[in-house]
């Protein structure tokens, strides 16, 4: 069986719509796919989660927060799409993302950019606002020559639009996604650029704010790292998940395609 609990759609910062994503991952031999937007779950409006459709959806989502100065994302699998306390937090989130999308067009225009924010609403049209769609809209007015480079320039790590401070607390997440009877999964934990020692911290702060599991292997990694998150998922005893972040076909990593969870680990699928 081929899991594969993290991917996005245009309903957030992918490129494939949900039924096109759902047909690649099926496509692929995909057996269960979890569709974890950014902070929304507009996607599921839009595809069958009938058991007998393959690959048979599992309810997602991926909510941004901040740890020690770290943007950190946490994926709820498994959750109540109709539960109340998620739909408030979800809404928390819709209205923080607005305000960080005005904080990085007031930042962007400091350095000479005129307000891009009437074209960066425009862009991301139904979709959930951020910074990917202010990186296009540099492309679109010839700043840059593509996303990457405006990322690189602009919107990465340290540069001028890099705003995390609008989320909610990590205990906070955890909360929603439990009371909606989902697994909060930390998300991709060796890409955050940490050591290891500080990636220690944070599971520990995770586990201990009622995290359940985390990514074991997402997308394409090294092999050493995939065995330092399987002893860290089992020294803080929790499960272990799988994805390939998928964002769009020419990306690092296709549905379904990344290596198997180690067997020392518990899956995430055998506690539910």
């Amino acid at each position: 069986m081929i899991y594969d609990l993290h991917t996005h759609t245009t309903a957030s910062d992918g490129a494939l719509s949900p039924a096109e994503l759902v047909r690649l991952a099926g496509d692929n031999s995909v057996d269960y796919l979890a569709i974890t937007d950014h902070d929304t779950l507009k996607a599921y409006e839009h595809v069958d989660t009938e058991i007998n459709v393959k690959p048979i959806l599992i309810v997602g989502i991926e909510l941004s927060t901040v740890w020690a100065g770290h943007g950190i994302h946490i994926v709820g699998l498994n959750v109540d799409r109709e539960n109340s306390v998620l739909i408030g937090g979800i809404e928390k989130q819709m209205k923080a993302r607005v305000l960080r999308a005005k904080t990085i067009a007031h930042r962007l225009k400091r350095t000479g950019i005129d307000d891009p924010l009437p074209a960066v609403l425009k862009i991301a049209g139904s979709s959930m606002i951020g910074r990917p769609h202010f990186a296009q809209h540099l492309v679109d007015i010839g700043l840059v020559k593509n996303v990457s480079a405006a990322f690189r320039k602009y919107l990465g790590s340290g540069k001028t639009g890099d705003v995390k401070q609008c989320w909610e607390s990590m205990p906070e997440i955890v909360s929603w996604i439990r009371a909606a009877g989902g697994t909060p999964v930390l998300a991709h934990p060796a890409k955050y650029g940490m050591t290891w020692t500080k990636l220690r911290e944070l599971i520990k702060e995770f586990s201990g704010a009622g995290g359940l599991a985390i990514e074991v292997v997402c997308g394409a990694q090294e092999l050493r790292t995939t065995k330092k998150l399987a002893d860290l998922s089992n020294e803080f005893e929790l499960a272990a998940s799988c994805g390939s972040d998928f964002h769009q076909v020419q990306s690092w990593s296709a549905p379904g395609r990344f290596a198997a969870l180690p067997d020392s680990v518990t899956k995430v699928w055998d506690t539910w």
